[in-house]
């Protein structure tokens, strides 16, 4: 099983702000909702407790608080931009040092995060609008998960 103690700080950091990442990616995708939005990356994570519960490094992910405040973007763009390098470099990083199970954990776990964020305001008619529905094609894409 593999554990924050696994990795260096800085490699803990980088895992831990892709599912945030991810959500926030999602919640600038479209105006609207905002705070909704934003508490349903909290919701997720709480929600993940029980969904991953077996995976002692969703565990230790769901069970941190990551301080975005260091974090700073000047525009929605280069948030999702830094988002998505984020992601693919996490997914990399946990390529080397997870098991084949726990890199789909994460995967899933990033991925709840962004439908939770999605589905979290309706838009108009619709639930879901395009361009959340593309953020998320494009969080999967970061992933290397298809559909």
């Amino acid at each position: 099983m593999t554990g924050k103690t696994d990795f260096t700080l800085e490699e803990w950091e980088l895992v831990l702000v892709g599912p945030p990442s991810a959500g926030l990616i999602v919640v600038t995708a479209q105006r609207g909702g905002v705070f909704s939005e934003t508490f349903a990356i909290g919701k997720a994570y709480t929600e993940a407790r029980r969904l991953y519960g077996q995976s002692q490094l969703l565990d230790e992910i769901v069970g941190a608080r990551y301080d975005r405040r260091h974090t700073r973007y000047s525009s929605a763009a280069k948030m999702k931009r830094g988002g998505l390098q984020h992601l693919r470099e996490a997914v990399a990083l946990l390529e080397q040092k997870a098991t084949p199970e726990e890199l789909a954990a994460y995967k899933r776990f990033v991925l709840t995060v962004a439908d939770r964020v999605a589905t979290a305001h309706r838009e108009g008619d619709t639930e879901v609008s395009d361009a959340e529905k593309a953020a998320i094609d494009e969080i999967a894409a970061a992933l290397g998960v298809e559909g």
